[in-house]
């Protein structure tokens, strides 16, 4: 596997289809059909290793605007009457008072 920034990945690919070129010329294998083949290989590696550096890119972009933009420390909030934490809340609270009897 390549490995390395995107410029090296592309470099490498570049250099093994050389490498793969010479190869075949010194073979006597080199043809149209070689080349085209090899070029393709460069073209679609390469869209490849640009994609996934834009990706990258983009990622690391990402989390890095995020993490500028980071909230304060969230806070526990108690529900009134609440007891205190891991203990259970008090009893039931007595009923407000109505407005009493209402006569007519």
């Amino acid at each position: 596997m390549v490995t390395g920034g995107a410029r090296e990945q592309l470099a490498d690919v570049t250099a093994a289809a050389v490498a793969v070129a010479v190869e075949s010329a010194r073979t006597g294998k080199y043809n149209v059909e070689t080349a085209r083949t090899l070029a393709a290989v460069v073209g679609e590696m390469g869209a490849r290793i640009v994609g996934d550096a834009e990706l990258r890119g983009f990622s690391t972009g990402w989390q890095e605007a995020m993490a500028t933009r980071a909230p304060a420390p969230a806070r526990a909030l108690r529900a009134a009457g609440a007891g205190p934490r891991g203990a259970a809340a008090p009893g039931p609270r007595p009923a407000a008072p109505g407005p009493g009897p209402v006569h007519l």
